[in-house]
């Protein structure tokens, strides 16, 4: 099954590595990926998702030096990105309607199931992962997505969030499940 990514999360990737201008990226990279190094990414096109899991191994390697805590700040700091190009994912003081929101939005990230929300109550939520990736990057989005869920909730008023894996897929569970919890609404 061929899965994509959309532009919007496929270009901070590029950019990243864009960026490190001293690295020689094409000595790391097939020949088919380097080309997306050179092309204008369209936010609202498709990109292969195997491509982008390169990527994304490479950046943990290359830039994060294998740091987790790196990859979940960037998740952070992403919702701020994805905030300035779609502000009405954010209900103010509502993080239950945001994470709602965010079910019908995610959808246009990935062109299959990679996040699915089974359980989103008052004051905590459980979020599943499946991006469909070997073990490292599959630790790395997974870590991005946490980052990027408390900033999210943040956003929407919910302080202070707790997030914790409940299940990992890299470490042999079936599923990655994230539990989400933070303070009931007054």
């Amino acid at each position: 099954m061929t899965r994509n990514v959309k532009g919007i999360l496929f270009a901070d990737y590029v950019r990243m590595i864009r960026s490190h201008k001293g690295v020689d990226w094409s000595t790391m990279l097939p020949r088919e990926d380097t080309f997306y190094l050179r092309t204008k990414i369209e936010p609202d096109e498709w990109y292969p998702m195997e491509t982008f899991e390169r990527f994304g191994n490479l950046i943990l390697k290359q830039v994060a030096d294998g740091s987790m805590e790196a990859v979940r700040a960037w998740g952070r700091h992403s919702v701020d990105q994805l905030l300035a190009a779609h502000p009405q994912l954010v209900a103010r003081r509502d993080p239950v309607e945001t994470l709602m929101r965010f079910r019908v939005e995610r959808a246009t990230y990935f062109d299959f199931e990679a996040l699915e929300i089974p359980t989103l109550v008052a004051d905590h939520a459980h979020v599943v992962i499946h991006y469909y990736m070997g073990p490292m990057a599959e630790e790395a989005a997974s870590n991005q997505t946490m980052g990027f869920f408390e900033r999210l909730l943040e956003v929407a008023g919910a302080t202070p969030v707790s997030a914790k894996f409940k299940e990992c897929s890299w470490l042999g569970d079936d599923r990655t499940l994230l539990e989400l919890v933070w303070p009931p609404p007054r």
